[in-house]
């Protein structure tokens, strides 16, 4: 219960903190797509063309995906777990309303570098 003083302590600026994750993934818990964390997103421009059409939370990821952006910086933008970025980028991926690019792995390990840019990204948040 609220008591119209504004949000409660720690309480974000995402619009997770007012749509419960399942209304946001229709009750999905995975991307239909494999998408690690570190993947870069950019908008296309099918994506440009139809963003004023869509509903707030679509049009917020393509904002934040006007140049390239990790999943984890989009989970971390929108205030919303990172499976839930994962599925809703897996879905506008899906419908051609973003591009999703992965690193190739260097061996069994992952690059040291990506993982050093994200890391800095996830800071200056």
């Amino acid at each position: 219960m609220t008591n119209g003083a504004g949000p409660g302590p720690g309480v974000g600026d995402g619009f997770g903190d007012r749509i419960r994750p399942y209304a946001l993934t229709g009750g999905r818990t995975r991307s239909s797509a494999d998408l690690p964390l570190e993947s870069l997103v950019k908008r296309t421009s099918r994506g440009e063309a139809i963003r004023l059409r869509l509903a707030l939370e679509r049009r917020r990821i393509l904002d934040l995906c006007a140049e390239p952006i990790s999943i984890a910086e989009v989970s971390a933008h929108l205030g919303v777990h990172l499976g839930v970025a994962r599925v809703l980028v897996g879905d506008m991926k899906a419908e051609g309303l973003l591009d999703v690019h992965q690193p190739r792995p260097v061996g069994d390990r992952p690059d040291i570098k990506l993982l050093e840019r994200v890391l800095d990204g996830l800071q200056a948040l």
